[in-house]
């Protein structure tokens, strides 16, 4: 009779004992070579997050003090809402359920600040006046086919800015059958469906630029629901640089601009122009301050070719802006801005 040695089953257990299982070395889903979970990584992003939130939320506290980094930001505010989806697919890529989640922190400022400029707006609103601002540029090369542009918008009261000697004898030849009355003061103008009387420059020259600039006017504007203070304005370019958001002269020349509309006797008022700056932008508080924008949608209108910001604005005192709108690109580098207004 054989005996059977209990060693090989003895050594097989032993064996057994010290060779890792497989289920023993599975990790929990989601959890990486560090341990972390869905749950436990993407921090960085999460922070992002939240700084994005911070500056669209409280954009006012941003200082000016270096660079003007606080108008800079307010310019392309908006644009802000671009983080939303692109911290989405870094969390995706990360596999962070965490930064997913913070992600939509910004997208809820952003639809607090800005949602309402994407729903679609009502039906025909009763209005009493059509205004269109229009910045022509001064190295337009179809003055003529611009007017006529200008003309399908049936509006009321045509301002334009970047006149220049040559090309006001091509938008007048264009625009006088339809607007007999214009004034032109230095290289902005108005043209309009009723008689102008009072019209006079409007001193909004920065104390460093020479004498001869001239960019504003005023004009009273005889219409069938009686008279309106018209202004047409440009205010100084803006320009970012080495040195930052370079806004002196254009807020200088904002300050002399709303102090002459706070000094305006007539009720009502209407602001046409270029003002080199969006609603958001804290340098142009000394006129959204006086007057009332007329805002549906964004309304980008520079640069023409793909429109950034809305730089061109339509206001008003005593009455109410109702719609606004761009016209399609002419000539110009910037775009056609339209405004519905009812006293």
């Amino acid at each position: 009779m054989e005996q059977t040695s209990g060693r090989p089953a003895t050594e097989a257990k032993t064996a057994a004992r010290g060779r890792p299982s497989r289920r023993a070395g599975r990790r929990p889903w989601g959890m990486d070579a560090r341990g972390r979970t869905p749950w436990t990584r993407g921090w960085t992003l999460v922070s992002l997050a939240i700084l994005t939130a911070g500056l669209t939320a409280f954009h006012s506290a941003v200082p000016n003090t270096a660079g003007n980094l606080g108008s800079l930001l307010e310019t392309f505010l908006p644009w802000t809402g671009l983080a939303v989806p692109v911290l989405l697919g870094l969390a995706l890529l990360r596999r962070s359920a965490v930064a997913g989640v913070a992600a939509a922190l910004p997208g809820a400022v952003w639809a607090v600040l800005f949602g309402h400029l994407v729903v679609p707006a009502g039906g025909v609103t009763a209005y009493d006046l059509t205004v269109l601002q229009h910045n022509v540029d001064d190295e337009n090369p179809d003055p003529a086919g611009t007017a006529r542009a200008l003309l399908r918008a049936g509006a009321d009261l045509i301002a334009l800015e970047e006149l220049t000697p040559e090309a006001v004898a091509a938008y007048r030849a264009v625009l006088e059958a339809d607007h007999p009355h214009h004034a032109v003061v230095g290289t902005v103008g108005l043209w309009s469906r009723y008689p102008l009387t009072g019209t006079r420059p409007v001193d909004i020259r920065p104390g460093d630029v020479e004498a001869s600039w001239s960019r504003g006017l005023r004009s009273t504007a005889r219409t069938p629901r009686g008279d309106v203070a018209v202004y047409v304005a440009h205010l100084p370019s803006v320009r970012v640089g080495t040195g930052g958001f370079t806004s002196g002269r254009r807020d200088e020349s904002a300050v002399l601009l709303g102090t002459a509309i706070a000094a305006e006797r007539l009720e009502r008022v209407v602001l046409l122009g270029d003002l080199n700056g969006t609603l958001d932008d804290r340098g142009l508080a000394p006129l959204t301050s006086r007057v009332t924008p007329a805002r549906t949608g964004f309304g980008f209108s520079w640069p023409a070719v793909f429109p950034l910001a809305r730089i061109d604005h339509v206001m008003a005192r005593a009455a109410t802006p109702v719609h606004t709108w761009t016209l399609p690109a002419t000539g110009s580098d910037h775009l056609p801005v339209a405004a519905r207004i009812r006293f």
